[in-house]
C-alpha cells in the first residue's frame, strides 16, 4: 500500500525529473479516456478494442516528443537552444547528443511491460524511465557514429550498495563483451581512495579486473580498455596486461585544463565549508554518524551498527549544497554533494568531469558515442546528474536493471552490424 510518506516524499522537487513528469502528464490524457472503472467486474475481453486505440495514441505521443527531441538538436547544432520548443515545454530538460526512437522504444516497453493494457494504473515514472532507457540504447547502437566508451557508476548500478563486483555477478560477462567489441568501460564512482596503488578499488572490483586478466578472447588493446575513475574525477586507474590488474595513471595524462586551474587552498576551503555544515547537522540533528575527512572529499557515514534516514541525509546534502553554491569558493571549483543512501559525501569535481576525462584520454571521444549508466539522476543530491552534460544515459534502479540495458545494447548492436540490416 502507498503510505503517506512516500507519496509526500515523491513530491520533493529535488527528486523529481521535469522531463519523464511531463510525458507522465502527455500519457494520463488516453489513459483516463480509456481506463474503465468497473474494469474486473466485468469480462478482460472487452478490453481489447480499447487496448488498441490507446496503445496507438501513446504511441503517437511518443512520436510527437521524437520531433520535439529532433528539433532541440537541431536548434542546439545551429546555436539556437533556446529556440527549441522542447525547452520551452521543459525549462529543466537538458541537452540530446542524439536521436531518441520514442515510438519504436515505447512499443519494445509495452510488450513487456503491457503499459496499454492497464486500465486502472497509469503510465507510470518507471515505466517512462525504461522507454527513454531503451530509445537511447536503440540510438546507440544504429547511430552513425559507434559507440566508443561505456562508464558506469559503482553502488546499486554495478553492485548492491556497499558491496563488492564478485566473480559471478551477471554483469561481468556483458562488460567482457563490450571491450570484445573495443567499447570502453570506465567504471566512474564516487568511492575516493587516493592510495597510487588502488588496493581499496582492486578489492571492490576484483570480479572483473580477474574476468579481464583471465579472458582469453580479449585481445591486449581490449584489455587496457578497462578504466577506473575514483571520487568523480580525482583518481585514474587503467588495467595494465603486464601487472595483470589496475595501475594507477599519473594525473598530467588525463587531468582536464579547467582542472588544472584549480589552487589546493580552494579545495580544502570549499571542504572546510562543507564540513561544517555537515557537523552542525550531526550536532543539531543528533547524527548515528562518523564524520570523514579525505584529500577531495568530506562526508558522514553511519556508526557501527546505526542508520540515519532518508530525510537527514537529504538535509544535510540540501544544506551543503545551499552554503557552497552561496559562497566564492563554491563558484570557483566544481563539487558534488549527495545522498549515497546510507551516507552523504561533498566531492571536489563530478561526473561530468569525470567521463570528459575518460573521453579525452581515450582519444576525444565524442558524447553522442559514450553512454553512462547510474542509479542517481534526480536534480539534486544525485550523483549521476552532471553526467547528462558530457554523455547519453541510462537511469537504472539497481544492478539487474544495469545488466538488463547492457545486455539489450549489446544485441541491438549485433543486429545493427547484420549483413543486410
Amino acid at each position: 500500500m502507498t503510505t503517506k510518506y512516500r507519496v509526500e516524499y515523491a513530491l520533493k522537487s529535488h527528486r523529481r525529473d521535469g522531463f519523464i513528469e511531463w510525458i507522465k502528464g502527455l500519457l494520463a490524457v488516453p489513459f483516463i479516456l480509456h481506463s474503465e472503472p468497473a474494469a474486473y467486474i466485468q469480462r478482460v475481453e472487452s478490453w481489447e478494442d480499447a487496448t488498441t486505440t490507446t496503445r496507438q495514441q501513446y504511441a503517437a505521443i511518443m512520436r510527437d516528443i521524437e520531433q520535439l527531441i529532433a528539433d532541440s538538436i537541431a536548434n542546439d547544432t545551429n546555436g539556437t537552444p533556446y529556440l527549441a520548443k522542447l525547452r520551452h515545454l521543459v525549462p529543466s530538460v537538458g541537452r540530446f547528443f542524439t536521436h531518441l526512437p520514442m515510438e519504436q522504444a515505447f512499443y519494445i516497453e509495452d510488450t513487456k511491460r503491457a503499459i496499454s493494457c492497464r486500465r486502472l494504473v497509469s503510465p507510470s515514472f518507471n515505466d517512462v524511465r525504461l522507454i527513454l532507457n531503451t530509445a537511447q540504447v536503440l540510438s546507440l547502437s544504429a547511430g552513425p557514429e559507434p559507440l566508443r566508451l561505456v562508464t558506469l557508476d559503482g553502488d546499486v548500478t554495478l553492485y548492491e550498495d556497499g558491496k563488492t563486483l564478485t566473480h559471478d555477478s551477471k554483469v561481468i560477462p556483458v562488460l567482457l563483451e563490450l571491450l570484445k567489441r573495443d567499447v570502453a568501460v570506465g567504471i566512474v564512482t564516487a568511492a575516493g581512495y587516493g592510495d597510487p596503488s588502488g588496493t581499496k578499488y582492486k578489492e571492490r572490483l576484483e570480479g572483473i579486473i580477474v574476468a579481464v586478466h583471465d579472458s582469453q578472447e580479449l585481445l591486449p588493446k581490449q584489455k587496457r580498455n578497462l578504466l577506473v575513475m575514483g571520487g568523480e574525477s580525482n583518481f585514474l586507474f587503467r588495467f595494465s596486461v603486464d601487472s595483470g590488474t589496475l595501475v594507477y595513471v599519473d594525473p598530467e595524462e588525463w587531468i582536464l585544463p579547467e582542472m588544472k586551474a584549480w589552487d589546493e587552498d580552494d579545495i580544502q576551503s570549499l571542504l572546510d565549508l562543507a564540513e561544517e555544515v555537515i557537523c552542525s547537522c550531526k550536532e543539531v540533528m543528533n547524527l548515528n554518524g562518523e564524520i570523514i575527512r579525505k584529500d577531495r572529499a568530506v562526508g558522514i557515514v553511519p556508526l557501527p551498527d546505526k542508520k540515519m534516514i532518508r530525510e537527514d541525509l537529504e538535509e544535510v546534502v540540501l544544506g551543503a549544497q545551499r552554503r557552497l553554491e552561496f559562497s566564492e569558493v563554491g563558484r570557483k571549483l566544481h563539487f558534488c554533494a549527495f545522498n549515497g543512501g546510507s551516507d552523504v559525501w561533498v566531492d571536489i569535481g563530478d561526473k561530468r568531469l569525470g567521463v570528459l576525462a575518460l573521453q579525452k584520454y581515450l582519444g576525444n571521444i565524442s558524447g553522442n558515442q559514450t553512454l553512462h549508466v547510474g542509479d542517481q539522476f534526480a536534480s539534486i543530491g544525485a550523483n549521476d546528474f552532471k553526467a547528462r552534460l558530457a554523455a547519453c544515459t541510462v537511469w537504472v534502479a539497481d544492478p539487474s536493471e544495469t545488466v538488463e540495458a547492457l545486455q539489450q545494447l549489446r544485441m541491438f548492436i549485433d543486429m545493427a552490424h547484420e549483413p543486410g540490416s
